[in-house]
């Protein structure tokens, strides 16, 4: 399979020099060649993924605990009041 350069270029808007096609273009055919190779193997009994390793759930069993009582919430507050959070207004 031959592909153009020149093509490929003018798809991308690129302007290329001589020897950018040179090196650019065998690059290309070394890559297709690979593929070339890959082809080749025998994937007839191997299922198609999505993913390569198996996808599992990570989250932990949602247990109820109790709460933070309030003092500790509001400990480390930079401003508060006795039962709430400060913060500075922003809507004008």
């Amino acid at each position: 399979m031959k592909i153009s350069i020149d093509h490929i270029a003018n798809l991308a808007r690129l302007s290329l020099s001589g020897e950018e096609r040179e090196l650019f273009g065998s690059q290309l055919e070394s890559i297709l060649s690979y593929m070339d190779t890959l082809n080749e193997l025998d994937t007839g009994a191997i299922e198609p993924t999505s993913h390569v390793l198996a996808i599992r759930n990570v989250t932990r069993e949602d247990v109820q605990t109790p709460c933070l009582d309030r003092e500790k919430a509001l400990a480390n507050a930079p401003d508060k009041t006795e039962k709430f959070y400060r913060v500075p207004k922003i809507i004008e």
